[in-house]
């Protein structure tokens, strides 16, 4: 069993607590160290993209951590920081908005606004004087679990075109990209950084700031010193690129924020004749982002007495409890041939894209969030 796993005293009394609907289960302190590891290590601005988890416990939380900008995808995401955070700087990074979403970021105070073509950035006008524009940039870069470019930012070209133009307009010029999802290779930001340069002195153009965007890997194994690592390669790399002139640095982290100060606490419901498992969640539910992004299953059995299942691992599928047979996780897990039908199964590193994926699909999804003082 690893840490990430790691059964602590509440998290048995929750499991004898024996409760119909999948937990969630919050540890507030785990998040503000995470908070404190992003400020301390990165060479620049920290903030925080909500889409990962809008609650108002995270939100209040990083705050108090210190974390006063949010990057923020939807009104709805703006009201939600607002309502937890009144004083939070909004950066308004989703490029791609209709009329009504650009008066409502106006409307909310935002500060900072990415586009990634020509007809985004007519969308924004008029725009007071200096607001500060950021162009995504895009690149056939790989690292991530999955291309953020499929959908976001402009090729180089593009992008220098953009830049002279934000200028043009009295706007104050930035550059933003993103490397992937879940990136484990530092010479990613590093291509990027590097081009960041290029596209700038192409275009003629002095950057306020370079965002790097999220990607920060979270796999549960992930070691600290591979983050560590991928800080100071983007502090190097800027360097590097840009030298004693270099813009600012911003990073906009989501998964590796949040994630590890999250676990979810599930049911199994019925175990079937084949060996399957039917939890009381799945993938229409907590469990949503298995379907997409590989996960370790680093995963514990406790049983009704709070005590953790000790049998030979048995390779089982898992399904969700809906009524829908794609309703299963991608893969077997390997979980103990002691288990029973009660039992609990403890997922840890659920922070992020649990509760803000979940759907209320047959009823299920309905999450009971509860605090504890430590996962691990």
């Amino acid at each position: 069993m690893s840490s990430m796993t790691q059964i602590t005293p509440e998290i048995a009394d929750l499991v004898r607590g024996a409760p119909e609907r999948p937990l969630l289960i919050f540890d507030a302190e785990r998040l503000a160290r995470r908070a404190a590891r992003f400020q301390a290590g990165f060479p620049g601005l920290v903030t925080y993209a909500v889409k990962a988890n809008p609650l108002p416990e995270v939100l209040r939380t990083l705050a108090r951590a210190g974390v006063r900008s949010f990057d923020v995808a939807s009104p709805a995401e703006m009201e939600a920081v607002r309502a937890a955070v009144p004083g939070a700087v909004l950066h308004y990074h989703n490029p791609i908005r209709s009329p009504a979403e650009v008066e409502a970021g106006k409307a909310h105070g935002a500060v900072s606004w990415s586009v990634d073509d020509m007809a985004g950035l007519d969308r924004l006008m008029p725009m007071e004087p200096g607001t500060e524009i950021a162009v995504r940039l895009r690149l056939p870069v790989r690292g991530g679990a999955y291309d953020f470019g499929v959908k976001f930012g402009a090729d180089p070209e593009a992008a220098e075109a953009l830049l002279r133009e934000v200028a043009a307009r009295g706007l104050t010029p930035s550059l933003t990209f993103h490397p992937g999802t879940q990136c484990r290779d530092a010479e990613a930001w590093a291509v990027y950084i590097h081009e960041a340069a290029r596209v700038a002195a192409a275009a003629g153009v002095r950057l306020h700031r370079v965002n790097v965007g999220g990607g920060f890997p979270h796999w549960g194994s992930v070691d600290e010193a591979e983050l560590s690592a991928i800080f100071e390669r983007i502090g190097t790399a800027t360097r590097e690129a840009f030298g004693a002139g270099a813009p600012a640095l911003v990073c906009e982290p989501g998964r590796a924020m949040v994630a590890g100060a999250f676990a979810v606490l599930a049911r199994v419901k019925a175990l079937r004749g084949d060996g399957a498992a039917v939890l009381n969640d799945g993938i229409y539910g907590a469990l949503s982002e298995w379907r997409d992004v590989p996960r370790a299953p680093e995963v514990a059995v406790l049983g009704p007495d709070g005590e953790a299942r000790g049998g030979a691992p048995l390779a089982r599928v898992v399904y969700g409890p809906t009524c829908d047979s794609l309703d299963r996780l991608p893969q077997p897990l390997g979980l103990p041939s002691d288990m029973a039908e009660g039992d609990a199964i403890l997922f840890p590193g659920m922070g992020a894209y649990s509760v803000a994926l979940a759907t209320r699909f047959n009823g299920y999804g309905d999450l009971s969030i509860v605090r504890a003082r430590t996962l691990a």
